[in-house]
């Protein structure tokens, strides 16, 4: 797509002329340039270029509809090779036509009658013929009943008011044949007021004017960029043809008030930014305009392009299919509801026409850029809101047929495959998102969706189902593997690996071999452990390819494995979870033995704490009775013969409650220790 070369006056729309030059007196007519070159973006917006010689100085007309007026005053572009021209572009204001008619002598803003223009002006001077001249100033318009007639009910006549110099005439107004005021500037407003009326009775369509104050004789280009209906693609795909024939057809809307009349067309394929900014409307607060979500969706399934593709096992895989294939029964199962009726299909092969024919392709391929442009070859004429086809792409391209596995689909349900191409784009084009009709064996076979393909991209499309294969999946994720042990300061790092395990069941009931494509979705952060190679990656899933024998079964497992980290402070674990660890087959030889140590150590300093516990349950107890013989005591008195007794009783526990202190404080210093030596050892392993 040509974009101006030398563009060497941009006019910035925003500090135009003030409307006021256009708004006068009648807006002047200008010269209408026709459009010579558009380009169709596929993101909603279309580039027109108006291009013409001038001579002098010119009023150029752009007409647009009013909902394009915020882009063109967004992107026009005036290109006068004049370097003395001084361009200037004008046009009304989205309020212009009511504020301008309010504010004029005669106020026609509501589309008011005579009797209401005349009660706007009383006090004018006027002229009326009724038949014969009268002149006088207006007073006011009276309502009066018609003979026979009720007021209240409605049916009253019209009188305008005049004071003249014979006194006030009552004048009806179905008596006027013509009035004229006498003032010369009041009827300068209300040829005005028809003036604006007239120049905007076409609501929807707004005008630019574009004057160029340049000399002698030019070429003159004018440019802008508005929305316009998104130019659509669709494809057809013959499979049945020995090298399967690609083809593909721009649709084009022109939805405007103007004929395309040999129009230079391109069709560009990209996203550029776009964003309409609110530039007609005088600006008073921001309003932001967001653009529409667009609802809905086809339900049919695109497959997103794979990367990191193994070279090595395609091709030993594709020869053994085709070895499965050359083996297999060769007949047509298209043309067949069973073997019985292979006979009269292969006559029906033998005079089917091929569905689809070549075609000539009427653009060419270019890059624009970051873009790529389908420039239509010959110019091109369409009618204003009419629309058309236009051959994109004729070409054979590479398709081989598969089919394909989903697997999240298939987990836990028995499902069919899908009948897949894996497509090869040799066009040297890029190709637009667009719907393909898939032709087979002579016949429709289904549709598909197909979403950007690049140059030299490899993609499948999806168009039915296979109904004589059918596939299912189970799935495993209970199996956890030990890789590492460390221990250090104290601390035991397990590093383990979580299996997944998927197997694939496939049964072909068909007499052919297929070639299966199985979609394996990715599991979380994990890693492919089996098998080691696929055909291709995804950001979401693997695809693995397969020979499926014919009237066999297949089964294909996957597996995949994640890490999973455990920190355990072995000073504050559980005795009985120390010692599940110290017996742990899955944990090295090495570090069992040093947890066995530890359990040793463990029970040393619960069997000390356990001893000095007992002590001390014993002292509470020889506390608590020597507390209830001295109560005792206190009751009967200590000179008593049974307060003698507990006086004895009382030494005794004395004797006895210093002993167990001393057992006690000796206890203590066993615990301690043995708690320093167990966390000696664990702080000090280092494994």
């Amino acid at each position: 797509m040509h974009v101006l070369n030398s563009m060497r006056k941009v006019i910035g729309l925003a500090s135009c002329v003030s409307v006021s030059a256009v708004l006068g007196a009648q807006a002047p007519a200008g010269t209408d340039l026709p459009v010579k070159r558009i380009a169709l973006f596929s993101s909603g917006v279309g580039y027109f270029e108006h291009s013409g010689s001038v001579s002098g100085a010119a009023l150029l007309s752009l007409s647009f509809d009013a909902d394009a007026v915020n882009d063109a005053l967004k992107s026009l572009v005036v290109n006068d090779p004049d370097r003395d021209a001084s361009p200037s572009v004008s046009y009304p204001s989205e309020e212009t036509l009511e504020r301008t008619l309010r504010s004029l002598g005669i106020d026609l803003s509501d589309s008011p009658g005579t009797a209401a223009i005349f009660a706007g002006q009383r006090g004018v001077e006027i002229e009326v013929a009724a038949p014969n001249p009268i002149s006088g100033r207006i007073l006011g318009v009276e309502y009066r009943p018609t003979p026979g007639s009720v007021l209240e009910a409605g049916t009253a006549e019209a009188f305008l008011s005049l004071y003249t110099e014979t006194g006030i005439r009552l004048i009806a107004l179905k008596d006027i044949a013509s009035f004229s005021f006498k003032d010369t500037a009041l009827n300068a407003d209300l040829k005005r007021a028809l003036d604006l009326i007239a120049a905007n009775r076409t609501t929807r369509n707004r005008s630019l004017l574009v004057r160029l104050s340049g000399s002698g004789s030019r070429a003159v280009v004018l440019s802008y960029v508005i929305s316009v209906p998104v130019w659509k693609v669709s494809y057809r795909l013959d499979l049945s043809q020995a090298k399967p024939l690609f083809q593909g057809w721009a649709i084009i809307d022109n939805n405007s008030d103007t004929d395309w009349n040999n129009v230079e067309l391109s069709l560009v394929s990209g996203r550029p930014v776009s964003f309409i900014q609110e530039l007609y409307p005088p600006y008073y607060f921001t309003r932001p305009t967001l653009p529409l979500a667009i609802a809905g969706s086809a339900q049919a399934r695109s497959h997103a392009s794979g990367y990191d593709r193994n070279r090595d096992e395609i091709n030993d895989l594709n020869e053994e299919y085709e070895t499965a294939i050359s083996d297999a029964p060769q007949y047509e199962p298209q043309y067949m509801a069973d073997r019985a009726m292979a006979k009269s299909a292969q006559v029906m092969e033998s005079v089917r026409p091929a569905p689809m024919a070549p075609v000539q392709a009427a653009v060419s391929g270019s890059a624009a850029g970051d873009q790529f442009a389908y420039t239509v070859k010959n110019p091109v004429t369409l009618s204003r809101r009419q629309s058309a086809m236009i051959p994109l792409v004729n070409s054979t391209m590479g398709a081989v047929k598969s089919l394909i596995l989903s697997g999240s689909r298939a987990l836990g349900n028995t499902i069919h495959p899908e009948l897949a191409a894996e497509l090869s784009n040799t066009t040297g084009m890029k190709l637009p998102a667009g719907p393909v009709t898939v032709f087979d064996g002579g016949t429709y076979a289904g549709d598909a969706l197909l979403s950007f393909f690049g140059e030299n991209d490899k993609r499948f499309i999806s168009y039915g189902e296979d109904l004589s294969v059918t596939g299912s999946a189970s799935y495993n994720a209970g199996t956890r593997l030990v890789n590492s042990v460390t221990v250090s300061a104290g601390v035991m790092t397990i590093t383990r690996r979580q299996i997944y395990e998927r197997t694939y069941t496939v049964k072909n009931t068909a007499s052919e071999a297929k070639r299966l494509i199985i979609e394996h979705p990715v599991t979380g952060n994990s890693t492919l452990t089996e098998p080691k190679s696929y055909l291709e990656k995804t950001d979401s899933l693997y695809r693995f390819l397969q020979n499926l024998p014919a009237n066999g079964e297949l089964s294909f497992k996957v597996q995949e494995e994640s890490p999973m980290t455990e920190r355990v402070v072995l000073g504050q674990i559980r005795p009985d979870s120390l010692v599940s660890y110290s017996t742990n087959q899955e944990i090295p030889a090495n570090v069992r033995a040093a947890l066995s140590r530890a359990v040793d150590l463990r029970q040393k300093a619960e069997a000390a704490r356990q001893a000095q516990t007992e002590l001390e349950t014993r002292r509470t107890r020889l506390v608590s009775e020597q507390d209830r013989v001295r109560q005792n005591l206190n009751a009967v008195g200590s000179g008593s013969d049974l307060g003698k007794d507990y006086m004895k009783r009382m030494t005794v526990l004395d004797s006895e409650i210093d002993g167990l202190n001393k057992e006690i404080e000796s206890a203590i210093v066993k615990v301690r220790t043995a708690q320093k030596d167990l966390d000696d050892y664990i702080a000090g392993l280092k494994l």
